[in-house]
């Protein structure tokens, strides 16, 4: 790798081209694999592109009057200073969050390229074209900006925030509530009539830690083979399988860990907390992401905890 500081000015000019096709071409993949279901954000970042072609012709112009036709391939990793990037084609889907943040870096980082750039320059015509550009670059982000807000106007980015959440709510939401549901509500039975049959703790922990785990995988299985995501929208099978299995063993585990404890009516006691807690909390995340009115989902939630709870206790005194 070369020190920037000993770059040319024809160097300089090469560089500056190769790095504007490659921030040409970020925009572009940004742009088409946002497109689908960010309409809007895609558009921002073909606007994006097409400033950086502008600025890549202009710099092919600058160097062919200075040094010919010849463009030595320099690269941003042959030069010391730039930030490595994670190559765009690896990274799928895009998170729209991440995009504009890599965006806003790359941004910044060819403005001060450009800076330094021009203060080291020679020549005036060369120098004068650096200036430009690091002033347009500065200015890029608020053209970026002023393109979202006429987005945003126009009601297109609040509808790509609405189906980001629609998303997340189908690929991580909807799996997970459906394990933890799972997990906590059907271990009970199992749970309990262990305990209360043999009142040994250890006993009662080992058939919860099977149940549940027995659960999670099963579930995990299930979800991930109910479908591929491709009509439906939920998402890859195997994240989805992951939540749902991960959240069906945490359901069950919850109120089996505390049969760890050696006295059984202290360790029902505690379960018996941590079942409320955990039924509290899939009340309030029906609530929260399912718009499920809060009465109505916790007299759901605990109507069957408590039918569940009843018949473990039940089967295991008998």
């Amino acid at each position: 790798m070369k020190k920037f500081a000993a770059l040319s000015e024809q160097e300089i000019l090469a560089l500056a081209i190769s790095l504007e096709e490659e921030d040409e071409r970020v925009y572009a993949d940004f742009s088409e694999g946002l497109r689908a279901d960010y309409p809007a954000t895609a558009a921002i970042f073909d606007g994006m592109r097409l400033e950086e072609v502008g600025h890549r012709r202009r710099l092919l112009d600058l160097y062919r009057q200075k040094f010919g036709e010849h463009i030595p391939l320099i690269r941003r990793q042959d030069v010391k200073g730039f930030v490595q990037r994670r190559p765009i084609w690896l990274v799928r889907p895009l998170k729209l969050e991440s995009v504009r943040n890599q965006a806003a870096a790359m941004e910044e980082e060819t403005r001060r390229f450009y800076e330094i750039a021009a203060a080291n320059a020679t020549d005036v015509s060369v120098r004068q074209l650096l200036d430009d550009l690091a002033l347009e670059e500065r200015a890029h982000k608020n053209r970026a900006e002023a393109l979202e807000k006429d987005k945003q106007e126009g009601g297109d980015i609040q509808k790509e925030e609405e189906a980001r959440k629609k998303l997340f709510v189908l690929q991580i939401i909807q799996p997970g509530l459906a394990g933890l549901m799972d997990g906590s509500v059907s271990t009970l039975a199992p749970v309990f009539a262990a305990a209360f049959a043999t009142r040994n703790t250890w006993t009662a922990f080992v058939v919860g830690l099977a149940a549940s785990v027995g659960a999670g995988i099963s579930m995990g299985f299930a979800e991930a083979l109910s479908d591929d995501g491709t009509l439906t929208g939920r998402g890859h099978p195997l994240l989805r399988g992951f939540v749902c299995g991960l959240m069906t063993a945490l359901g069950g585990i919850g109120h089996t860990m505390p049969y760890l404890i050696k006295s059984f009516s202290l360790a029902t006691s505690i379960a018996v907390v941590v079942v409320l807690i955990e039924l509290s909390v899939i009340t309030w995340v029906r609530h929260r992401f399912m718009e499920t009115p809060v009465f109505s989902a916790a007299l759901q939630v605990a109507l069957g905890g408590a039918i569940v709870f009843a018949t473990g206790v039940l089967i295991g005194s008998m």
